[in-house]
């Protein structure tokens, strides 16, 4: 599963299948005639001229396995991913027994609110904030490192659960209904043209997901503004501009402070970096 999928097919299906031996011996990949077969023949031509070792001498294997990330989601049967580099920046739940692509950012969680969270407009602007790269106009290269361990999230509420399998199932219908993939459906929510009935309640959902998100942190009183808004990539659907400024300076404090505890109580290394 790629970016390209995930940005552009209705089902958000992988468009490619690979031969994945895992870890196994060679005996037990032999197991799979045709397979190994075929392996054999196309790769193990490439891999004994590989400077790793580790290639050459296990040819056979898959040579990214992250070994870690199939660990963390092994009893999952679904992750929240999102792309790498996309215009939508808009996180999705997908089946976990698949390769993915290292253009695809893996959330070892099927939690609905996480996907809430994720999918918000607080969210959104602070990835737009901290987003690394340079790609073609108004799309949006997503760093986890920079984008989401500085991201302080808030509780998870049965609020942002229920809203977040609701947007799971309208966005799918949209998407699968007009054969259309996340860019495409995403041009149409931030297009105030469309009236149509199906993306006004997909806009519905995110203005209830963004006052959610708001609450669960505890900002019950902010005027969120929702609307079409110019921003300097394109005319959005979003929050106002007021209170995109008011919510990242609130969440570079709570970074702060985050940072700050962390420090205190020793589980941080000295000139780890954080927004300043």
């Amino acid at each position: 599963l790629d970016g390209d999928d995930l940005n552009g097919r209705p089902d958000l299906s992988a468009s490619r299948w690979i031969i994945n031996f895992h870890d196994w011996t060679e005996e037990e990949a032999k197991g799979y005639p045709v397979l190994y077969d075929q392996v054999r023949k196309l790769v193990r031509p490439e891999r004994e001229s590989n400077k790793r070792s580790a290639r050459r001498d296990r040819w056979w294997q898959y040579a990214e396995k992250a070994s870690g990330l199939y660990k963390a989601i092994a009893s999952l049967e679904h992750v929240i991913v999102v792309a790498r580099v996309s215009s939508t920046v808009a996180p999705a739940l997908v089946p976990s027994r698949q390769v993915f692509h290292d253009k695809v950012v893996v959330f070892a969680t099927d939690d609905p609110a996480f996907l809430s969270i994720l999918n918000s407009a607080t969210h959104y602007w602070w990835v737009l904030r901290y987003k690394t790269g340079h790609g073609a106009a108004g799309d949006v290269t997503y760093a986890h490192k920079q984008c989401f361990e500085t991201f302080p999230r808030p509780r998870m509420t049965e609020e942002l659960r229920n809203l977040g399998r609701n947007l799971d199932d309208s966005r799918r219908s949209v998407m699968l209904n007009r054969e259309l993939g996340m860019t495409r459906v995403y041009g149409l929510v931030h297009d105030s043209r469309c009236k149509d009935a199906d993306i006004v309640e997909l806009r519905e959902i995110h203005r209830q997901i963004d006052l959610a998100t708001s609450y669960a942190y505890g900002w019950a009183g902010l005027d969120l503004d929702h609307g079409f808004h110019e921003t300097r990539q394109v005319t959005r659907f979003t929050i106002g501009p007021v209170a995109r400024q008011e919510i990242l300076g609130r969440l570079l404090a709570l970074n702060h402070e985050h940072h700050a505890a962390e420090a205190t109580a020793g589980l941080r290394q000295d000139g780890q970096k954080h927004p300043g």
